[in-house]
């Protein structure tokens, strides 16, 4: 069996963590008792690219209990957990590519070498794999695409893409929306991402949120979350949206909201959540505060102008695990227009604004290289909540492999009847009981003729 694993002696300590998460997904494990049933996947082979999580193994223990052949490589260079993929490749023998650490070249090669296994549906978190297969360029990919029958996708960045592939005309085949299915958005990016980024932000800087001014770029669901568990933390949340109605709904939710500009002279910790590029660029970094702590929600790291803010730092010095300091200087000469008008506002001359002590300098903090940062200075989300989206995952390999021959090349949601029925075993393992309508309701509500 092909692999490419850390290290396989991790392998004891990976299972025990992914049996203890088993215990806090409910959904995918009555998924995964009717897949071993049911074998709704014989005859499927299955690459998926997905955060190599705890979460994401149960994930492939149900999809193989469905009778699929299954092909797994990291999502992201940092979010693999090493314990977790030598476990996937010792005691469940599913060939897994994933590397925390990995650099580009081994990245794009473990996605290479799971389309090497020729899948028929692919499972993407950040539309990688796909992307790959939609590479004019690449023999092997043209090839490759005319013999899948559909993917999955899961995060809202991969979806963005997507859709952009087939508003384009060039989506080469089906693709499910995951990330689109209410199970998913309103719980996974609300509450998981909220908890999660929170939980990254901590481990890596252990700093107090209370009295923090705290702000968030992007108020879709993701930093709907990040902004209510910052704001319970007892952080003062600011919001930069670009969006109009968004904007409003931040401010009647009792959030300050302003441009990054304005929020850049006044923030302690800042939160990138867009999924676009350059949200935080030079002309933020120029005006933060000494000590500014800068992360990313966001897929890919884009979010943030990482090489930007290396261009204009005198030295760079890893002070924690995951946590580099960027020590600045003098404004380089091409951003003088933009120290102009920062030096009436700040009173810092021809320097960088909000300086320390250091003759004009300051330090300015970012984490996990402005990488996503729940997954690549924490655990991920909580199992939990993934137990729903992992079991939207599942539901939508089966929907693929039986539904495949009538889809078209465009971009679906899961149909309804599975969010709604993901949300009813998700109660029951909960315990809640809700109300069912009665036949007098239910000819009310499908009614016209009632009325005053």
């Amino acid at each position: 069996m092909k692999f490419d694993v850390k290290n396989l002696k991790l392998a004891d300590g990976g299972k025990k963590r992914i049996e203890w998460a088993a215990r806090e997904m409910p959904v995918l494990a009555k998924v995964r008792e009717d897949f071993v049933k049911r074998k709704p996947l014989k005859n499927v082979t299955l690459g998926a690219c997905l955060h190599v999580t705890v979460e994401t193994a149960n994930l492939m223990l149900a999809l193989k209990a469905g009778g699929a052949k299954l092909a797994l490589c990291a999502s992201n260079p940092l979010s693999t957990q090493d314990d977790v993929a030598a476990t996937l490749v010792q005691h469940y023998k599913i060939p897994t590519f994933a590397r925390r650490g990995e650099n580009r070249k081994v990245y794009y090669g473990h996605l290479n070498q799971v389309l090497d296994f020729k899948p028929n549906v692919t499972m993407d978190d950040g539309a990688d794999l796909v992307s790959l297969l939609h590479d004019e360029t690449s023999r092997q990919a043209r090839s490759l695409s005319k013999k899948v029958w559909g993917s999955s996708e899961e995060t809202t960045t991969g979806v963005i893409r997507l859709k952009s592939l087939a508003k384009s005309g060039k989506l080469k085949f089906p693709v499910i929306a995951v990330n689109d299915s209410k199970t998913k958005f309103m719980f996974d990016n609300r509450y998981g991402t909220g908890q999660s980024t929170i939980d990254g932000i901590l481990r890596a800087t252990n700093i107090l949120l209370a009295g923090k001014k705290f702000v968030i770029a992007g108020y879709g669901w993701c930093g709907r979350g990040i902004a209510a568990r910052a704001r319970g933390m007892g952080a003062e949340v600011i919001i930069c949206e670009v969006d109009p109605v968004r904007a409003l709904e931040a401010r009647m939710d009792g959030f300050r909201v302003m441009t990054m500009l304005e929020a850049a002279e006044i923030g302690d910790i800042f939160v990138t959540s867009t999924g676009d590029m350059h949200v935080i660029g030079l002309e933020h970094f120029e005006r933060m505060k000494d000590g500014t702590i800068m992360a990313n929600a966001g897929h890919f790291d884009v979010e943030i102008d990482v090489k930007a803010l290396g261009e204009i730092s005198k030295e760079i010095i890893e002070v924690r695990q995951n946590l580099k300091e960027y020590r600045i200087g003098v404004i380089p000469a091409k951003s003088a227009l933009v120290s102009d008008r920062g030096a009436g506002i700040q009173g810092t001359g021809s320097r960088l604004g909000g300086r320390d002590d250091r003759k004009g300098g300051k330090s300015l903090y970012l984490i996990a290289d402005g990488r996503l940062v729940n997954l690549a200075s924490a655990e991920g989300h909580p199992a939990a909540v993934m137990d729903m989206s992992f079991a939207g995952q599942a539901k939508a390999a089966e929907f693929i492999a039986k539904n495949h021959r009538k889809l078209k090349r465009q971009v679906y949601a899961l149909p309804g009847e599975i969010d709604t029925e993901i949300a009813r075993l998700k109660l029951d393992a909960m315990g809640i009981k809700i109300d069912e309508l009665t036949e007098e309701q239910e000819k009310y509500l499908s009614s016209w003729e009632a009325g005053t």
